[in-house]
């Protein structure tokens, strides 16, 4: 379980009290697809298989999520960009990089995933996602600060990966 008082894992720098705890424990519902995917983010991080199946979209969601196969301590998260997802939308698309370890390595996963909105209740869903690129997070360096980054963001790796 996260440190109530320490920021949340989801990279809002609010504690995880005020920020992606009251979605986990079903007191309010992210109001925007990209508040979805961070309390999906932490969620993961944190094994919540309850929260992870709630919040999937019913037709494409899985029966179980087996964690038993998870070695990746997930660390950060970082939104690249969102397109609609807003209060008075009904679709959205989150582009995000999740950064995790895995056997002492730094990796990175550049993930692009499409939300829902529910229309009889308002509630955003998860739909589906694709998986843009996964990379050992300091694998650039090599190539120099101006290179391209090898996540896939389009930029510049010292403006994105090498922060």
């Amino acid at each position: 379980m996260p440190n109530k008082e320490t920021s949340c894992l989801c990279g809002s720098e609010i504690k995880y009290s005020l920020c992606c705890e009251p979605f986990h424990n079903k007191e309010s519902t992210p109001t925007t697809a990209e508040a979805l995917m961070r309390s999906r983010f932490t969620a993961y991080a944190n094994k919540n298989e309850t929260y992870l199946l709630e919040t999937w979209s019913k037709s494409k969601r899985p029966e179980k999520i087996d964690f038993s196969k998870e070695e990746a301590i997930w660390t950060k998260l970082d939104i690249v960009k969102t397109k609609k997802g807003t209060k008075k939308d009904s679709k959205g698309i989150v582009e995000f990089k999740a950064y995790y370890t895995l056997e002492d390595e730094p990796y990175v996963m550049n993930e692009i995933s499409r939300f829902i909105k529910i229309k009889t209740t308002g509630d955003w869903r998860y739909y589906d996602g694709i998986v843009k690129s996964v990379a050992k997070a300091n694998q650039q360096t090599n190539q120099g600060k101006n290179a391209p980054c090898s996540c896939g963001s389009g930029k510049k790796f010292k403006r994105c990966c090498g922060k």
